[in-house]
């Protein structure tokens, strides 16, 4: 027997914005049957709004330490360009691991100081 992810779990201040915030990230979709909502104490969001997804749950408490687990992101388009888009959308660089060959990757955190790294592309990997 195994077990299999249905979702990852964010506690956060504002599970709502941070949904949206992540949903711009990924296209993915609320579920049908559990709107998102400013009121929701969970807020779930997956690919075509179904699992394995992201759940951001409301706690009273702020982000204090460094992330123990992080999403790695693989964009479709360059990393560098996916990197301007997060920065749009309201993340920010957190240490920068670009190297002058192209390869690398870069440390941002979320509205609420989530770490998550984004990746070169398969295209830029030439896979």
């Amino acid at each position: 027997m195994v077990s299999k992810i249905n979702q990852v779990t964010f506690d956060t201040r504002n599970g709502y914005e941070l949904a949206k915030f992540w949903m711009a990230v990924t296209g993915y979709t609320e579920h049908p049957d559990y709107p998102i909502g400013p009121d929701e104490e969970e807020n779930f969001i997956g690919p075509d709004g179904k699992h394995p997804g992201l759940l951001f749950i409301n706690v009273p408490e702020h982000k204090s330490v460094k992330n123990r687990l992080h999403l790695d992101l693989s964009p479709d388009t360059t990393r560098d360009e996916e990197v301007d888009r997060l920065i749009a959308l309201g993340a920010t660089v957190h240490d920068d691991h670009r190297k002058a060959d192209g390869t690398g990757w870069v440390t941002m955190r979320d509205p609420e100081g989530n770490e998550f790294c984004v990746e070169r592309s398969d295209a830029e990997r030439g896979r």
